[in-house]
């Protein structure tokens, strides 16, 4: 391959490849147990395969509807406003993706331009801000700090300015496991009341909360007005390899995203959405996941039980945070990589999320694993 001539002028000169994608790698080089990405080692039912094969037989194989096949989004209205109590209307309201991350960028790219500002939260999932640079507009940090991880409102408040053009959350939280409450959601409302800021919800663990019910954005009336917000099949069905995911929101916010939508995916496969289509149609796939994942957590946090780690909470998501200064002195991202050499174990190093690198000493582990899995990984921590 011959040398490019072209001089680049990078629009992310400091982007490097993803740190799931490095833990991932090495969790392969050295035959670790790979608790670091956030995948299942596990299949989904039997029968969401065989609709989308019979799809695909029965010749519904061709370009979708840009905004999704009509039968898909009509069940994905008829799921939110069975769980959140508001109607979207399946025609101009919601659209569906080709995963959670194109649709949380394409949200980002048709409200956010030069001279804007995007405020979100970290620990800060990896995605938000290079979709931030790209557009040209600037990420502005507030901060969850440990423990609790949870937003302080008032520090939320300092950071808006006249440049604020959208303010993006995430709950269940990736990587920490927190959760907004219903007092979150009214202090966000009266941040953003009389303004023109677009509110980005990433709900992609919707499904996954432990301590009562998820607290959408789709709840708040007030919010709901001024906010698209994301989920993800992928969690729900554990089928994050086929990347599907929705966005929903007032039709005036929706337009726009279509708008850019449309040129950068136009449509998603269509054999999968008439497949998820039907098998939506059994409404404890996803009423029973909180369950499901509960009790891999607890037995994830049994295996760890008298180890030196300190568990933190996990409220939701399918990840556990822990702190290790009882085991070593190691930076995070040296710790992870010392535990996935020399103990077989990968986990994700929680500084990455923060923009000034801020270590804690707190790792993440993924427990969405078979419980032999989780037994294996707990049998190897429980020996440091």
């Amino acid at each position: 391959m011959p040398q490019s001539p072209v001089a680049i002028d990078s629009k992310l000169p400091w982007v490097g490849t993803t740190i799931f994608t490095v833990m991932s790698k090495l969790a392969a080089e050295c035959g670790a147990i790979n608790l670091s990405q956030g995948f299942p080692d596990f299949q989904a039912d039997r029968s969401l395969f065989d609709a989308v094969h019979q799809a695909m037989l029965d010749g519904r194989n061709q370009y979708a509807p840009m905004t999704g096949l009509p039968e898909l989004r009509q069940a994905i209205a008829a799921k939110v406003q069975a769980l959140y109590g508001t109607a979207y209307d399946a025609e101009s309201e919601i659209t569906v993706t080709a995963g959670a991350t194109q649709a949380l960028f394409t949200a980002i790219a048709a409200f956010a331009g030069p001279g804007d500002e995007v405020i979100v939260f970290a620990p800060v999932y990896d995605s938000y801000v290079p979709a931030i640079e790209t557009v040209g507009a600037k990420a502005v940090y507030a901060n969850l700090r440990y423990p609790d991880y949870k937003p302080d409102w008032n520090e939320v408040r300092a950071l808006i300015t006249p440049r604020t053009r959208m303010i993006i959350v995430n709950t269940p939280h990736n990587p920490t496991g927190s959760l907004l409450d219903a007092a979150d959601l009214e202090a966000l409302a009266e941040l953003t009341r009389n303004t023109n800021i677009v509110v980005l919800g990433d709900e992609v663990y919707e499904h996954i909360c432990f301590e009562g019910e998820h607290q959408s954005l789709a709840r708040h009336p007030e919010l709901a007005a001024r906010s698209l917000i994301v989920s993800s099949f992928g969690k729900t069905y554990h089928i994050t390899g086929w990347k599907i995911g929705y966005c929903y929101g007032a039709a005036a916010l929706m337009a726009e995203f279509r708008k850019v939508h449309q040129f950068n995916v136009f449509t998603v496969h269509a054999p999968s959405q008439v497949g998820l289509a039907a098998f939506m149609a059994d409404h404890s796939r996803h009423l029973q996941l909180a369950e499901f994942y509960r009790q891999k957590r607890d037995f994830f946090r049994q295996q760890l039980a008298g180890t030196k780690f300190e568990l933190l909470p996990s409220r939701g998501t399918y990840f556990q945070l822990a702190r290790y200064d009882a085991i070593s002195d190691l930076p995070d991202t040296e710790f992870a990589q010392w535990l996935t050499r020399e103990v077989g174990v990968a986990v994700i190093p929680v500084s990455v999320f923060y923009p000034d690198g801020r270590d804690d000493k707190v790792v993440r582990f993924c427990f969405a694993k078979q419980e032999s899995t989780l037994a294996a990984a707990g049998e190897k921590l429980r020996g440091i």
